[in-house]
């Protein structure tokens, strides 16, 4: 592969808590004042050749990624807060960790957001675009992608959603099941089966974006998206950031699965108290996240693989908004398991993470390696990303099952960076 040249182009859908946090994260990098812990791009190392050939390098030593120096920043948002406002507003990092990059924070101002407050009724801001179709969210935005790629002398551009959780929206095969079927339901103005999101994504992938769903909206995972993916050779990625609770299911039920322990059930309930815990106490909106969280176990614990083990458990998730935690969410699990003759057992287990934190660096990663694939010619779904998210996209239409095992996962990673390097893709997964 050809190294990367010029400037990567990164516009976030969001300017919250979890972008701020990543553009700063970023920044201070750049200036040497702060680590990448939990990149995956910027720390981890993979195995590449056997025997005598065998070496260990970063991702970086193996593929040609875009160096932190040129990524330039922008963003939509329906609040009007520049990026420095909003990482004050959002407490998340202390204003000693924000300040050294402040100038060039408060040069990130917000454009106007395509929005419909029936997708995200919490929300009130009023930094939006007037649009009277969706086809019209969709120009407009591509009109955006053109300006900001102009304006600031952008080689690509990569597109990532960093917003709230919209309502869940249902496929519908007479909406979704085409692309024409999609580009005829915006320009007629459906607004019950065309989300926002949508047009976020048809106005990237029509630019020449890769396109990443960083929440569990129906947005790239439906077959009109990915015939477009497939006609403008664009890579597409999701959906939901895989930060807390979900990492740690995908990570522990492997152990109960190699271990041929016994599930009965496992609960899962969580409090946060951030722009995204407000939207999700929402019940339209919860839905769509219970989708997503559910997923996860169905694929790793299967019934019909071990039917006296995983027949018939019960999976329960909760989330819970609670203000005085804002950012800092607390993930609860009781995991009921059976051992020897089917005697029970508990598991408990207390994530008090940073939602923010952790959704950083998957950011970082998720950008830097969509920009890889689409310079490597590779478009679609980027299945090889499902490391990093929470409900992996996969054609259900051919009854394709997702992979949520971490580690399964991780090996798909590591042979996607292998085969884009020109190494062997010499890992199997069990």
């Amino acid at each position: 592969m050809e190294p990367a040249k010029g400037k990567l182009g990164v516009m976030c859908v969001g300017l919250g808590a979890v972008t701020t946090t990543f553009i700063t994260g970023v920044l201070m990098t750049r200036k040497g004042l702060a680590k990448p812990v939990g990149s995956m791009t910027q720390y981890d190392k993979i195995r590449v050749g056997r025997g005598k050939d065998k070496k260990y390098l970063h991702y970086g030593e193996i593929v040609p990624l875009t160096d932190l120096k040129d990524i330039v920043f922008g963003a939509w948002d329906v609040y009007p807060a520049n990026a420095y406002e909003s990482a004050i507003n959002a407490e998340v990092l202390k204003e000693k960790d924000i300040d050294p990059v402040a100038d060039e924070l408060k040069a990130i101002a917000p454009m106007k957001a395509a929005f419909d407050r029936n997708y995200a009724k919490r929300l009130d801001g009023n930094n939006v675009k007037d649009c009277k179709t969706r086809w019209d969210m969709v120009e407009a935005l591509r009109q955006d992608i053109r300006d900001f790629k102009a304006k600031n002398q952008c080689d690509r551009i990569v597109v990532i959603w960093a917003a709230s959780t919209e309502i869940y929206v249902p496929v519908d095969e007479n909406v979704h099941g085409s692309l024409a079927a999609l580009e005829a339901a915006m320009k007629a103005n459906d607004c019950e089966h065309i989300a926002p999101s949508m047009c976020y994504a048809y106005a990237a992938l029509t630019e020449g974006a890769p396109f990443i769903m960083g929440a569990p909206n129906t947005t790239v995972d439906i077959p009109a998206m990915w015939e477009l993916a497939e006609k403008t050779k664009m890579p597409i990625a999701g959906k939901d950031f895989k930060t807390g609770q979900t990492l740690v299911k995908s990570g522990f039920a492997p152990i109960i699965g190699t271990r041929c322990l016994g599930l009965s059930g496992w609960f899962s309930t969580n409090i946060l108290g951030n722009r995204d815990g407000l939207v999700l106490d929402e019940p339209a909106n919860f839905h769509t996240k219970e989708v997503s969280k559910l997923s996860t176990l169905e694929s790793i614990l299967v019934p019909e693989n071990q039917p006296d083990l995983y027949t018939d458990y019960y999976h329960k998730v909760r989330i819970n908004y609670y203000p005085p935690r804002n950012d800092n969410k607390e993930g609860w699990d009781n995991i009921d398991i059976f051992g020897w003759m089917g005697y029970p057992m508990q598991i408990k287990i207390n994530f008090l993470c940073r939602d923010s934190i952790l959704a950083a660096p998957l950011l970082l990663d998720l950008v830097l390696l969509s920009d890889l694939a689409a310079r490597n010619g590779r478009y679609g779904t980027q299945r090889f990303l499902s490391f990093f998210l929470k409900s992996p996209m996969h054609d259900y239409t051919q009854g394709e099952v997702p992979i949520n095992h971490l580690f399964q996962q991780y090996v798909v990673l590591k042979n996607a960076i292998r085969e884009m390097g020109g190494y062997e893709a010499d890992e199997e997964i069990d």
